[in-house]
């Protein structure tokens, strides 16, 4: 009951700031003038913020932006040592500096190394703290240029993506990262300069301690899809999450930005009955999550489990099983990977839940930006199966979705299991890649697997039994993050440059409705096979297998 009363409070509260936050993000996104303060940085950065590009030029800012900021940041961690406020870390091997550049870049935010003892306060709020913002905005630009290409007509322009970029993060991400922080600070979430200090505990002996400005961050990690941590126990540390309160609160700026998005999505087609249609199809599949998850979470297996009624190892005692598994499908059915809880620690079956909802493509309500086109693309599937079932040339929002349009969408979803799949695959047939495996059996496969997959997908969880701290596995994750980043995004904004260039079809009475509740379940069932037909059989060898032992 206490899981279903909490699940219940974040869900009201998740879809009642949607409706006010979506649409103060569809004015602040879609057109209107350029603020001062803006017009002065469109001078400084040289950009022309009147002059739109086509999908090519908007993908080559795109993956320029990137590209220079793996490279200030691999700077950054390398020569971490030689910088003030390094607490006395030196500079990262460039192998590792590498991954995490990579890692933060991409919105992924795996950690190879712990916080706490590696990096200094100008890494985190200088290189972290900056790349939650830009990965962020970087996702939602890709999902604005996808936007436009479904409502534009007969033009081959996208928008600017400098343009999206400032505006995202200036408009939406900074004033709900002051906002939030204050919130969280407020309720006793750690905010300082301090370095180490040693204390004398309880029971008599001491503890060093490490302050940090994680109550600026922390919001950061969360709404941004980041999911990074300053501390190695990320958000079961109790200077990153020290109440019930803040929990809760986590848990909700985990879930609003990209839900939020669905309703700036409505706006700016013209459809709010289109970003309900999507609200409930997200609603489904985070509920499906959620009951497996609390199912598996309770099950009685195992002497310690029978007698204290739940799975409770690993698992904070201050948010108790239900707080806990509330996070963890919600760190990984939005792309944050943020953790209140040892994940490698879940039962077999709700470890493989958080699993799933990874590989469904993070589209319950997924990512910042990330999770709205994932689910376009589910969508995009439906129709086009749906069309082809009653007989009528697919189309959506009168945009004809045939074999070229179908050529991108397939490409897409390829991306991300071939990805996951050959990654792990590489993994397990090479020594470097089993000495990382830290069980034998389903168990360790099922860590390897969850590694790749959330590398991929830009989520960034981790079961901690993995070790990814090797030149083996810091080289490969970089292959599969990027890969997993921006191969999609390419193949997405070729489809937004078609789109774009079509004329509007004309809607007739067999004409495909993509509303209501016939293609809600349609929609949701697309979604569901897609990511069973891909994953079934790795599931099948790990925590299934293991499961079922």
């Amino acid at each position: 009951m206490a899981a279903w009363i909490q699940a219940s409070l974040v869900l009201a509260v998740v879809v009642g700031l949607h409706v006010p936050l979506g649409d103060y993000m569809a004015r602040a996104l879609d057109g209107g003038r350029h603020l001062r303060a803006e017009k002065a940085l469109y001078r400084v950065c040289g950009v022309d913020p009147d002059k739109e590009q086509n999908w090519r030029h908007y993908l080559v800012a795109l993956l320029a932006f990137s590209a220079m900021s793996i490279a200030a940041l691999f700077a950054l961690f390398t020569l971490q040592g030689r910088l003030p406020w390094s607490l006395g870390h030196g500079g990262m091997p460039w192998r590792l500096a590498l991954h995490t550049a990579v890692s933060f870049t991409t919105n992924t935010s795996w950690q190879n190394y712990a916080g706490e003892s590696t990096t200094g306060h100008l890494a985190v709020m200088a290189g972290l703290g900056t790349q939650a913002f830009a990965s962020a905005a970087v996702g939602i630009c890709a999902a604005l240029a996808l936007i436009r290409g479904l409502v534009r007509r007969g033009t081959d322009e996208l928008g600017n993506f400098w343009v999206d970029l400032i505006r995202t993060v200036f408009r939406v991400l900074v004033p709900l990262a002051v906002l939030s922080g204050l919130v969280l600070i407020g309720l006793g979430v750690e905010q300082s300069l301090a370095g180490s200090h040693t204390v004398t505990t309880a029971a008599g002996g001491t503890q060093t301690l490490i302050g940090g400005p994680v109550g600026s961050w922390e919001p950061l990690k969360l709404f941004s899809g980041d999911g990074g941590g300053v501390f190695n126990a990320n958000s079961a540390h109790p200077f990153e999450n020290p109440s019930a309160w803040t929990n809760t609160i986590e848990i909700v700026l985990m879930l609003l930005i990209p839900t939020a998005f669905i309703r700036t999505y409505g706006r700016m087609i013209g459809s709010l009955r289109q970003s309900w249609t999507l609200l409930a199809v997200v609603g489904i599949l985070f509920g499906l999550l959620l009951i497996a998850a609390n199912l598996a979470q309770s099950a009685h297996n195992g002497t310690v489990a029978a007698a204290v009624g739940s799975q409770t190892e690993g698992t904070e005692t201050r948010f108790g099983v239900p707080g806990s598994t509330l996070f963890g499908i919600s760190a990984t059915a939005s792309a944050d990977g943020a953790a209140n809880a040892s994940y490698d620690s879940f039962s077999s079956l709700g470890g493989g839940v958080l699993m799933a909802a990874m590989m469904l493509g993070e589209i319950a309500p997924g990512g910042t930006g990330s999770g709205l086109y994932g689910l376009l693309m589910a969508v995009m599937v439906a129709v086009f199966v749906g069309g082809l079932m009653v007989g009528r040339t697919p189309e959506y929002l009168r945009k004809r979705i045939g074999y070229g349009e179908m050529r991108y969408v397939v490409l897409y979803a390829l991306v991300a299991p071939t990805a996951i799949l050959v990654c792990s695959a590489i993994a397990v047939a090479l020594p470097g890649g089993r000495t990382s495996m830290g069980n034998a059996g389903p168990h360790g496969l099922s860590e390897l697997i969850y590694a790749y997959t959330s590398n991929t997908n830009s989520n960034g969880s981790a079961m901690a039994g993995f070790n990814g701290a090797t030149d083996f596995h810091n080289l490969l994750m970089v292959a599969a993050m990027l890969i997993g980043r921006y191969l999609p995004i390419a193949f997405l904004l070729a489809l937004a440059g078609r789109l774009a260039r079509q004329q509007p079809s004309v809607e007739t009475v067999g004409t495909l409705r993509a509303h209501g509740l016939n293609f809600i379940v349609l929609a949701t069932g697309a979604a569901l096979i897609l990511a069973l037909l891909n994953f079934l059989p790795a599931l099948s060898l790990g925590p299934l297998a293991e499961g079922l032992q």
